[in-house]
């Protein structure tokens, strides 16, 4: 696969993540590895709407002027990359619901089919204190993926990221997530209203 053509599969997958509200206005990141110290991110001034050649950065894993221009997320990416083999594509999401959800769980159980066959348990990482979370976060994250042999981490009232060696697959698995975590706080909402009549 060329990186054009990489690069054309990011900018489809992002405006549909988009219409989903995965991605805020200048909120997200995706990025792909092109070669072995290679890989192109969004811009900090990305409008996932819109992601095209003129917002997608290619990043050598030596910081030079370029990262400057690269989104705030790039040192996690390039962490992910440094340090998960598998890694071919990540991106850095803020589902609603999955975000919605982690604020008041530490761990989210998929009741529906699709969320049990495809994602089973997954914990809820709690970055404990946001103050110095970029600081950290470069480092954690990697470690978290590594530690926990998963693909994917919901970290607390932060987003969800996630990688794969395939795009298709990582979307499939965050809208696996995302509606698992929607059908979960529509029940307990059920309840809620149940209780009350």
């Amino acid at each position: 696969m060329n990186n054009e053509h990489i690069k054309n599969e990011l900018s489809s997958l992002t405006l549909s993540m988009f219409r989903k509200d995965f991605f805020g206005i200048y909120h997200g990141s995706i990025s792909a590895k092109l070669d072995t110290n290679i890989f192109t991110i969004n811009t900090k001034d990305a409008i996932f709407d819109t992601i095209n050649e003129d917002n997608l950065i290619d990043l050598y894993y030596k910081k030079d002027y370029r990262w400057k221009e690269a989104s705030m997320d790039a040192s996690i990416h390039l962490g992910i990359y440094q340090n998960i083999s598998d890694a071919k594509f990540i991106a850095f999401t803020m589902p609603p619901y999955t975000t919605a959800y982690s604020l008041d769980h530490s761990v989210i159980i998929p009741q529906d089919f699709f969320g049990c066959q495809e994602l089973g348990r997954i914990p809820i990482y709690d970055p404990k204190q946001f103050d110095d979370w970029y600081d950290r976060a470069s480092s954690e994250i990697p470690y978290y993926f590594s530690q926990n042999n998963t693909n994917i981490i919901i970290i607390k009232g932060y987003g969800v990221y996630s990688f794969n060696r395939d795009l298709s697959q990582m979307a499939k698995q965050l809208a696996i997530l995302e509606k698992s975590c929607r059908l979960l706080m529509l029940d307990s909402n059920s309840a809620k209203l149940d209780l009350d009549f």
